[in-house]
């Protein structure tokens, strides 16, 4: 795991103005906390934050925050919580947590898929992702930057299971029920000219009732 270095500004004021003026000049407004800290409240440059978000992404993302202050101070954080627009184009806030490398903390961790399974290859089928992101159980150190699974076995019906996903020793994935993290579905293409044919053979068994009862009520005639 690397520590990315991010730099933050303490701020005396607060409140919802404040964060509207820090915006307004470019900044972010933001709060690190934990659990042997008072609450420091801080602003961050938004297009340094922003460079490192679109680089590494939100999740599991763990920074050497480096704040200027009074008492200018480092702590080790993970980005907690992200605030957008409603649009998601503007940054609003960003919660970090303090933490320590020696505790477990969980975290979020992108999924990612290599190979193309047989399934999608030679029968046709869909991947469908049900889960792309995981939630693990580790210290910080531990973390992986992704869960990559190999479908490339995988045929038409298989599904990967959040048990057969093995992180090793360090790393868990808590969870109640063995849920499904992704399966090969059969292509929709033959199912949707299933039901056309089902459908146009309805059609003409209507059509031939219709023509029966027609001739029916000529002969009565």
């Amino acid at each position: 795991m690397d520590l990315i270095k991010l730099n933050a500004t303490e701020r005396k004021i607060r409140g919802k103005g404040a964060a509207r003026r820090i915006r307004q000049e470019k900044m972010l407004p933001g709060v690190v906390y934990g659990p042997k800290m008072t609450p420091l409240v801080v602003s961050l440059d938004t297009s340094e934050f922003d460079k490192i978000i679109r680089d590494r992404g939100v999740s599991g993302l763990f920074l050497n925050l480096k704040i200027q202050g009074d008492v200018p101070q480092a702590k080790v954080v993970m980005l907690k919580e992200l605030q957008m627009d409603p649009f998601g184009i503007e940054y609003l806030h960003a919660d970090f947590q303090q933490i320590d490398m020696d505790t477990q903390v969980t975290v979020s961790v992108p999924v990612e898929i290599l190979g193309t399974s047989i399934g999608v290859k030679d029968g046709g089928g869909m991947l469908q992702i049900i889960r792309r992101e995981l939630e693990v159980i580790c210290k910080p150190a531990d973390t992986p930057e992704r869960i990559e699974i190999d479908v490339t076995h995988l045929d038409i019906g298989d599904a990967v299971h959040v048990e057969e996903i093995d992180l090793g020793e360090e790393v868990q994935i808590p969870h109640d029920v063995n849920f499904t993290v992704l399966t090969v579905v059969p292509p929709a293409a033959e199912e949707e000219e299933d039901v056309a044919e089902e459908d146009e053979l309805l059609d003409e068994e209507e059509m031939a009732e219709t023509a029966d009862e027609d001739a029916a009520a000529e002969t009565t005639q």
